[in-house]
Order: C-alpha cells, then sequence, then structure tokens
C-alpha cells in the first residue's frame, strides 16, 4: 500500500494522474484487493474531475465489499446525477447493495434502469435481480424475471429454487427444479436442504438417491444437508453410509461438517460413534464441543456433559458462549443435577460474563419443576428481566401436570395459550391437568376452545429404521403399513407377554370419562408400540431397535416398553421430542425422571 502511495504521487508529480484508466487502477487496488485502503480509494476518486464509469463501477464494488451498502446506492444516484450512463458492470453491485441495505424502493428504480439502459437481456443483471426480489420476498415479481429471461443459466434456475424453498414455498420450488435443464451440485443442495429445513426428510432421501443416480458428485454441502435428514429421521444406517462417503471421496471435513457428522451420531442415539469422530478431529472448534455437549445431555448424561465442558476449559482452545451453556445446564435438568446447575448458572454469569437469555432461564425453569421445585421455578420466571416466551413457560406447565399442580398449571396454561394459540401441545397438557383433578368440564371446555381456534391435535408417529436401512413410519392406530395385520397381532403377543411380568395400562393420561376397559384401547396402539412391535418382527434377541417419535412418550408407553426390552431381550432406543431413552432389560437410562 505505501509503494502504490509513493507511484501515485509519481504519477502526480509526472502529470500522468489524470488519466481515468492510471487513477482507476490505483482505485481499483484501494478499494478491491486484500490489502487495499478504501478511503485512501475516495480521496483519489475525490481528485479526478470527470470519472468515468469504470471509476464510479470500481468505488461502488469497494463500498459494497466494505459492508456499505447505503453509500454505493447514493453513489449510483451521483453517478446518474453527473450524466455518467451505467453499464453491464454497474447494477450487479447497485442491486446487491438494495439487497443487503433492504431498499425496497430503491432496487425497484434500478430494476427500472436496467430496461431503460437496454440491459433486460443481460444474464447477470437479471440473475441479481431474481436474488434481490427473493431477499424481499417478492417472489411473483422474481418469476416475473426469471420468466421473461431470454437465456437463463443454472443459476437462474437455482436461485428461484431457492427463494421459493426459503419462504416455505416447497412444492413451487420441486416444480422450477423439475424444468431445470441442467442440474448441477449446488442446484441438487438447494433442493435436498428446502426438504430438510421443510422436515421432509423422505422426499430429501428420494431426491438424493435421484442425484447419485444421475452421477452428481457428492460434496460437503450435500453431505451435511443429507446428514440433518439422516438426524430427523433417524436414520444412522443411512447416516453411516455418507460418512463413510465422506471418508471415501476424501472430502474436507470442515467445522461445519464435522459438527453435523457429531450430530448425526448422537441425535441417531449413537454416542459412542459421535466420541470416536469427535476425538480425531485435528482441531475441535466451539461448535463441535457444544454438539457433544448437547449429546451427552439429550442422552441424560449430565456428570459425562460436566466432565466434557471441564476438559473444555483444561484445554483453554475454545472459550465456551450461551449455547455452550444452554446444553450444559440442559444436561443437569435431564438428569436432575440441581446443585450444579445452579452452580453452572452462576458460573456462567460471574465467571464468563455471559449474561444469561432466555434460554438459559427457560433451562433453569425446566431444572427446577422438573425436580417438583415448583415455586422455585415461578420465582425466577417473576424475576427474569425480559418477558418469558412460550418455552420458558411449558417447561413450567409441563411440570405441573407432572407434580399434579392443578392451580398453578391452570395460571401457567391460560398464559402460555394466549401466547401460542396455534400450539396444540399447549392445549393438550392443559386438558390433561384438568383431567387429572377431575374436572372433566373444563376438559371439554378447552377442547371447545381448540375447535373454535380451529387447532388440530399434532398427530403422533414413530419411525424406525431396521439394519438394511429402510425406514418404517407409523401413526397412532394406523393401518396404512402393508403388514399391518401382522403388526397389530404382534403387539396383542406383546401385551399378554408383559402382563405376566407385572404390566398395568397407565389410563391417567387418557382425556375421555370412560370406564377403565374403554381407557386401555387408544394406548395400546401408539405408534411407539407399532414401532417396537414392528422391530420385534424383525429383528433377534439382543439386538438393538432405534426409534424416533415427533411427541413426547407417553406414560404408559415408558412403562410397557421397560418390560418389553425385558421380556423380548431387545436393547430399545427411543428419541421423543425431548430427549433419548435407553431401553434395556426391564430399566430405561432416564431413570424414570423425564
Amino acid at each position: 500500500m505505501a509503494e502504490l502511495k509513493q507511484y501515485h504521487s509519481l504519477f502526480v508529480k509526472l502529470g500522468l494522474s489524470t488519466s481515468n484508466d492510471a487513477m482507476g487502477r490505483i482505485i481499483k487496488f484501494c478499494s478491491l484487493s486484500p490489502n487495499g485502503h478504501l478511503g485512501y480509494a475516495l480521496r483519489v476518486f475525490s481528485t479526478i474531475p470527470n470519472p468515468d464509469t469504470f471509476v464510479y463501477n470500481t468505488i461502488m464494488r469497494g463500498y459494497l465489499q466494505n459492508h456499505q451498502p447505503r453509500n454505493c446506492i447514493l453513489l449510483y444516484s451521483q453517478m446518474l446525477e453527473e450524466s455518467v450512463i451505467p453499464n453491464n458492470f454497474t447494477f450487479p453491485s447497485v442491486i446487491r447493495a438494495c439487497c443487503v441495505d433492504n431498499s425496497v424502493e430503491e432496487g425497484k428504480q434500478v430494476h427500472a434502469h436496467v430496461v431503460k439502459f437496454g440491459l433486460g437481456p443481460d444474464r447477470i443483471s437479471q440473475n441479481n435481480l431474481i436474488f434481490m426480489y427473493v431477499n424481499f420476498q417478492s417472489l411473483d415479481e422474481a418469476r416475473k424475471v426469471f420468466d421473461v429471461m431470454p437465456l437463463r443459466d443454472v443459476v437462474s434456475w437455482t436461485t428461484l429454487v431457492t427463494g421459493y424453498s426459503q419462504w416455505g414455498f416447497i412444492d413451487d420450488a420441486y416444480n422450477v427444479f423439475d424444468l431445470m435443464p441442467e442440474k448441477n451440485s449446488v442446484s441438487w443442495n438447494a433442493m435436498i436442504a428446502s426438504c430438510v429445513q421443510s422436515n421432509r426428510f423422505q422426499e430429501a432421501f428420494a431426491l438424493f438417491d435421484k442425484m447419485r443416480m444421475e452421477k452428481v458428485e457428492l460434496n460437503k454441502f450435500v453431505a451435511a444437508s443429507m446428514l440433518s435428514a439422516c438426524t430427523g429421521l433417524g436414520a444412522l444406517e443411512q447416516g453411516k453410509w455418507i460418512h463413510k462417503q465422506i471418508e471415501k471421496t476424501g472430502i474436507e471435513v470442515d467445522p461445519k461438517l464435522a459438527t453435523s457428522i457429531i450430530d448425526m451420531y448422537c441425535k441417531c442415539g449413537c454416542l459412542e460413534k459421535a466420541f470416536e469422530v469427535f476425538n480425531k478431529l485435528p482441531e475441535k472448534g466451539i461448535s463441535s464441543w457444544n454438539c457433544m455437549i448437547g449429546g451427552l445431555a439429550m442422552h441424560g448424561k449430565g456428570e459425562d456433559a460436566i466432565k466434557l465442558f471441564r476438559k473444555m476449559e483444561m484445554e483453554k482452545m475454545v472459550a465456551p458462549d450461551n449455547i455452550t451453556f444452554v446444553n450444559l445446564l440442559s444436561a443437569c435438568a435431564h438428569s436432575g443435577l440441581i446443585q450444579e446447575g445452579q452452580y453452572f448458572f452462576h458460573y456462567m454469569i460471574h465467571v464468563h460474563n455471559i449474561e444469561p437469555k432466555k434460554e438459559h432461564y427457560g433451562c433453569m425453569v425446566d431444572l427446577l419443576a422438573r425436580a417438583g421445585m415448583l415455586e422455585e421455578a415461578r420465582k425466577i420466571i417473576d424475576e427474569m428481566p425480559m418477558s418469558p416466551d412460550a418455552g420458558v413457560l411449558g417447561a413450567l406447565l409441563g411440570a405441573c401436570k407432572i407434580h399434579k399442580n392443578m392451580e398453578l398449571g391452570e395460571k401457567i396454561g391460560k398464559r402460555i395459550i394466549e401466547l401460542e394459540p396455534g400450539n396444540s401441545g399447549r392445549y393438550v397438557t392443559l386438558a390433561n391437568i384438568y383431567a387429572n383433578a377431575g374436572r372433566w368440564e373444563d376438559v371439554g371446555n378447552v377442547r371447545k376452545l381448540m375447535n373454535d381456534k380451529g387447532v388440530k391435535k399434532e398427530p403422533g408417529f414413530s419411525i424406525i429404521e431396521m439394519d438394511d436401512g429402510v425406514v418404517n413410519e407409523f401413526i397412532a392406530g394406523g393401518m396404512a403399513h402393508p403388514e399391518a395385520k401382522a403388526i397389530y397381532a404382534k403387539v396383542e403377543q406383546m401385551l399378554e407377554s408383559i402382563r405376566l411380568v407385572g404390566y398395568v395400562p397407565y389410563t391417567d393420561a387418557v382425556l375421555h370419562d370412560l370406564v377403565e376397559e374403554e381407557k386401555e384401547n387408544p394406548l395400546f396402539y401408539h405408534s411407539e408400540k407399532l414401532a417396537v412391535a414392528y422391530g420385534l418382527l424383525r429383528s433377534k434377541p439382543g439386538e438393538t431397535l432405534r426409534i424416533t417419535k415427533n411427541l413426547r412418550i407417553c406414560r404408559d408407553c415408558h412403562q410397557a416398553i421397560k418390560l418389553i426390552s425385558q421380556v423380548f431381550d431387545r436393547h430399545v432406543i427411543i428419541r421423543d421430542r425431548n430427549r433419548f431413552h435407553h431401553f434395556s432389560n426391564g430399566v430405561c437410562s432416564c431413570k424414570d425422571y423425564w
């Protein structure tokens, strides 16, 4: 930079600095090179009496590169006022600046200028306009630009696919993707990632299979998306296969991909493999540490999570952040480590100077409430410096149901329904609290409120993956599975067998004022029982069944599966909405504390 300033001074002395071309090159170096200096470029720019389009374009790119989008837009206005005609290199920078600055009206005007100056056919400008309208959530406008393009490339198609996906229009994204004349790994990943982000995991797998059939090379972005799909389905065998492909093809395992691999193993119930990957990492970033601590938390291994956190501090390679402490406090909550949780909450504040967020308060409420310390949990909510959200209040509401505190549960339940009127789970929990107290009229009122607001109870489903990698899905009472008849027969045999060792259906949570015999039937065909029955049909004694459930496992299924693990000699791992349960030889890893 110092040498360039010397050359510039020499140019001035020799009278060579009046050339727009010479000054433009100096400005380009100063504003765009890694070792450049935008301030100096602006000083040079101010000395040019009649800067041309090239000089303006260079400064605008410099502004954009230095995160000053508003100045880029203002310079474009100055350029027009000086009657300098923009060209095809002008608009990409200005359009991007409008995106970053969220300048909607200016963006529309720039679009008009693209047309006015005869650059409508310019593909790069058009692609940037599609990107701009996608960012403004103006998908109709983005589609109009796309439709009138005389020549589209893979960027045009992929930008529109990503735009529809980003704003939740997955079917529209898929329709565009299906019409693409040429697809590369970026477009495949855009479509696969959109399915994963929308929890349409089966569709992501179907797309991945098509991609492989078309011989598209696996890269780290597609691999990360597919690992997330495996995580969502609990598809361990599929995840193992993708991990092997990453190693086989030599894909660079950057921190993001490493975290995806560890997260997949943790959430598919294979902590040993997660630790193996974690320990082999040459460098462990904060996301890897957080992921491993979080994995231990959801498996109910609170003491191990604390040990790993202590190891992280001893190595002094990375400092814990707010996510680290969310995971650590969650580990304490899942394991009933009350004193440890209280210690780390204060440790986070006073040692690491991390200001607690809602998530930290939510963990503390969960920790105390789960242990039956409901008044202490409520005190935390009352003393929070911010308004509690549905997540914080939900932790207390769930504990009120467990500990049968109807009075507090009613207050919190009504409050949380006002915050989340569309969440069916909140109504169901409040109705359960009323049902436990025998207040059937109030149960009916909650149901009526749900109907009046058009809220539907979220259907429960369970997914089981067998060793062949095939994923089977079950819904409560569903008959869609091709082997439904054999599965239901196995359920009957399964329940009859565990009755002989003391199984008694837990009917307290059934929200109907019915006689005991009628209460039992809905419980027998919960989705996790159907998944376990299918697993018993397809496995041998001593093997492991891995099941993922979208809702919290019910108390009756929890008790039944403990006995099933003993009678049928299976290790059953169930991941529900909150945590993992490892059932083996008649006991669960959660020690009935969940």
